[in-house]
């Protein structure tokens, strides 16, 4: 197999929040795509964050796109100069006021959709946590904090009793995998 070839190259907008680019490429087989369409977008940290009582931290917030409220894993981009761990327990204790003595834990770093979209997301398990801090949110951020038993969240995903996204089930999943395999370490 071989990489396509972009032989133009445009920007139909950018902002701070991400790019839209028009790009048009050669495929190996020699068709061309006059208009194939890339989302800019900034890497970021997620993280499953689970308490000292072995609930799951959850923050529900209204995600326009999708036209209702959804629980998701604390998520956030990577500011200018910080580590990507720094990034994650900087925007988990943002978005909850939790904090954790324990270093976060790295579960892996995936493309988000690599179809259309360059950014990638690095995901973090946080244990033992916390509340230590009030919340420090964003302007545009409006988000409520949720405690849920871990081990049975997994059910509630499956059977569709929680709104959520893709990004928290993937994280989900990683972290309770690490935990079934480590449980005895």
């Amino acid at each position: 197999m071989e990489k396509w070839r972009t032989i133009t190259s445009d920007y139909l907008h950018k902002s701070p929040f991400g790019n839209i680019r028009r790009d048009c490429c050669e495929l190996p087989n020699g068709i061309v795509i006059e208009e194939y369409y890339v989302n800019e977008y900034s890497d970021w940290v997620n993280a499953v964050v689970v308490t000292k009582e072995n609930e799951l931290l959850l923050v529900e917030q209204y995600r326009h796109a999708g036209e209702d409220f959804f629980l998701e894993v604390p998520a956030g981009k990577k500011e200018q100069g910080e580590s990507f761990e720094e990034a994650v327990v900087r925007e988990v204790k943002e978005e909850t006021g939790y904090i954790s003595l324990e270093k976060p834990i790295f579960l892996g770093e995936f493309m988000v959709n690599p179809a259309t979209q360059t950014n990638k997301i690095r995901t973090y398990l946080i244990v033992d946590a916390f509340k230590s801090f009030e919340q420090d949110l964003d302007d545009t951020e409006e988000i409520k904090i949720s405690l849920y038993d871990f081990h049975h969240f997994g059910k509630q995903i499956t059977t569709g009793e929680i709104k959520t996204q893709l990004f928290t089930v993937s994280a989900y999943y990683l972290a309770k995998n690490y935990i079934a395999e480590n449980k005895d370490r």
